[in-house]
């Protein structure tokens, strides 16, 4: 069993936000495979449990904030029992250009709070971590939080629509070949496109 989880914050007003890109792309994998994420509440998350590639794998959108992902992820975690290396989550990177994706195995939080606050919660950092690029604010004198919490501009919703395609993409990889193969594929060809 795999985890797919999407960070992101709940409520319609962050809905459209850059920082919402991982919602966004667990939304899409789960109308693509005809998926309806339902509300647990003890699990402070929507999900739902399916086949993806014939693997059996969880999508989840936790319901708490960024910043407490988390307490969502290690519940789910344990109630279905999945392993920490079959966890899969999903944000946004303001360090990565609009439109590349990295795909890690492993690592640091790289200064991300929902990535930060899973770390924390499951004390360790040994998950794939699928980063979307964001990138930075082209003017200075935007703060970093209310740049990530505004709404992607019209000019780059097309750029947006093709990242999130080919993050579930490689979502779909990731569960029919595992990490490594999925590593070498995706991040190879988020290079060539620079």
């Amino acid at each position: 069993m795999k985890l797919i989880v999407g960070l992101g914050n709940p409520g319609d007003i962050y809905s459209d936000s850059r920082h919402n890109i991982g919602f966004s792309v667990v939304k899409a994998l789960a109308k693509t495979h005809k998926i309806s994420l339902k509300k647990e509440r003890w699990l402070h998350a929507l999900s739902a449990k399916s086949k993806i590639c014939g693997q059996d794998v969880v999508l989840a959108l936790p319901l708490t904030f960024m910043n407490l992902s988390g307490s969502a992820v290690s519940a789910l975690l344990k109630k279905y029992k999945i392993e920490i290396t079959d966890l899969l989550a999903i944000s946004d990177d303001l360090d990565l250009e609009l439109g590349r994706m990295k795909l890690k195995s492993c690592g640091s939080s790289g200064g991300h709070k929902g990535l930060n606050s899973i770390i924390n919660t499951i004390h360790t950092d040994n998950f794939a971590r699928l980063r979307l690029g964001i990138g930075r604010p082209h003017y200075r004198n935007i703060d970093t939080s209310e740049y990530v919490l505004s709404p992607f501009a019209k000019k780059e919703k097309e750029e947006v629509r093709v990242m999130i395609e080919e993050a579930c993409e490689c979502c779909e990889v990731w569960l029919a070949q595992g990490i490594t193969k999925t590593m070498n594929s995706f991040n190879k060809r988020s290079k060539e496109n620079e």
